[in-house]
């Protein structure tokens, strides 16, 4: 369900409304479009996978079942959210207000860097030793220690940077951009391997944000709602839809923009979903509604 953007940031997310038309209107034209465009081009190294639409199975209708309640800074401004191990990695967002966080999860950071403006800070991924940090429109992403956060180096990164996770039994990361597409990355170059069009039976499902990988599946935020869906990444197929509304109260939502962060619990069939400038973090399942 959508959630209408108020407060100081609504000019903001308008903005990145308009920004995503172009990409949300390529993906109304359907697949067939991108799909032809990918292939006329037989030297290109990059492939786009179409998804299994008709012939996908029932899609899930889940809710969330909240399990514990956590405090959330609600001055970040969350776009990206991943658990390695029992540390919580959080990416905020915003020129000049844009950091990496590192911690517990509830507790305050043991660990955070700030990014210079007017760099904006987007989706996070843990690669062991290393993590990767997008940025918006800044066509940057950089590779951090995953201990100390330090910086260790800056790569091109050609698309806008929206949401990122590793797969790392298929060995690459899985890129979103605001469109209808997941892009798989190689996780040292960042080079673009294949592409993938998401489909919800039959139909493109844009606005692909926040991203976390679970095996050979992906639970994508669909910006500005607090809707989620699971994504088969061998077909793009999306094989559940998720409703996250009503977690904060109206009280606490009008401060408060969207749902903007999911990291799966290691070890366990939960997850850790927050928002941006959320002043709660929500320990929940996913169940049949």
């Amino acid at each position: 369900m959508a959630v209408p953007v108020s407060g100081p940031m609504a000019r903001f997310a308008r903005m990145r409304a308009l920004l995503a038309l172009p990409a949300i209107a390529a993906a109304a034209l359907g697949g067939s479009a991108l799909l032809a465009s990918c292939a006329a081009d037989d030297r290109s190294p990059v492939r786009t996978q179409a998804a299994a639409g008709s012939a996908a199975g029932p899609v899930e209708q889940l809710g969330v079942r909240v399990l514990d309640v956590l405090p959330h800074d609600p001055k970040a401004y969350t776009q990206g959210l991943e658990m390695a191990g029992r540390t919580l990695y959080e990416g905020t967002g915003l020129a000049g207000e844009s950091s990496i966080r590192r911690g517990l999860p509830g507790r305050r950071p043991t660990v955070r860097v700030d990014l210079p403006a007017p760099l904006f800070g987007e989706g996070v991924t843990v690669l062991g030793r290393t993590l990767w940090q997008l940025t918006f429109r800044d066509h940057i992403a950089i590779e951090r220690d995953a201990a100390t956060l330090a910086e260790l180096r800056r790569l091109p990164y050609p698309a806008e940077g929206w949401g990122v996770c590793h797969q790392p039994g298929r060995g690459r990361l899985v890129t979103s951009d605001g469109s209808a597409r997941l892009t798989f990355r190689d996780p040292r170059t960042l080079a673009a391997t294949g592409e993938l069009l998401v489909t919800l039976r039959g139909r493109p499902v844009p606005r692909l944000n926040e991203l976390e990988c679970v095996g050979d599946r992906v639970y994508a935020n669909v910006w500005p709602s607090d809707r989620i869906v699971r994504i088969d990444t061998g077909t793009g197929a999306v094989t559940a839809q998720i409703d996250a509304s009503g977690l904060l109260s109206p009280e606490e939502q009008q401060p408060a923009e969207v749902l903007n962060g999911i990291a799966a619990i290691p070890g366990t069939d939960e997850f850790l979903l927050t928002g941006k400038w959320w002043p709660k973090m929500f320990r929940v399942a996913f169940v049949a509604r």
